[in-house]
Parts: C-alpha cells; structure tokens; sequence
C-alpha cells in the first residue's frame, strides 16, 4: 500500500509539472526596415549562433525564440549604412516589436 501510494504521489507531481511546463511558450521578434528595398537581410545573432530570415515588403519576424537578449543585424544596399540593434529582450510569450528601422545614407 505504501508503495502505491508513493506512485500516485510521484505520477501527480510529474502531471503537475509537465503541465506547467506546456505553458511556457517562446517569444518573437518583429519589425519593418524602411525604405524597403535598400535591405539585403536580416539576422539575429544570440552567443555564436546566427539566424537569417526573408524579408516581405520591409517586414520581418523572428519566432519561437527562448527568452534572452538577442542583437539583430540589418545588411544594407549602397548607399545605404547596415543597421545594428544592440540588447533586444525576449521575453517568454511574447513578442518584441522593434518598429520601423530607418536606414541612414
């Protein structure tokens, strides 16, 4: 009896906590470089890895990524300058907008 009872204990806990974990849900990163055409890509850079996405109309969105703080790269066309955002926060479940991102000539 002690031993089932130390089972069901052990199997509502692991229940408890594997539900608590599912709510958990990563975050995101958007935004819109302007003007639209002068962008190359855009990257977001976290320790050592890096990571590209497309580009729709000046538009831009990172999913699914983990809570930290992140730095997103904007490569430019000449004349334009690339653009760099230091310290973006993610937080979990949410979803950083950065606004429009100017490109300086």
């Amino acid at each position: 009896m002690k031993k089932l009872s130390v089972f069901c204990v052990a199997l509502i806990l692991s229940s408890i906590l594997f539900v608590a974990f599912t709510f958990v849900k990563a975050g995101g990163i958007v935004g819109r470089v302007s003007p639209a055409d002068a962008v190359v890509g855009v990257s977001l850079v976290a320790g050592s890895d890096t990571v590209k996405v497309q580009i729709n109309q000046g538009a831009f969105s990172f999913t699914n990524l983990k809570e930290g703080v992140y730095t997103v790269l904007v490569k430019a066309n000449a004349p334009y300058k690339d653009s760099i955002l230091e310290n973006v926060a993610v937080k979990d479940s949410t979803t950083t907008d950065l606004g429009e991102i100017k490109l300086q000539k």
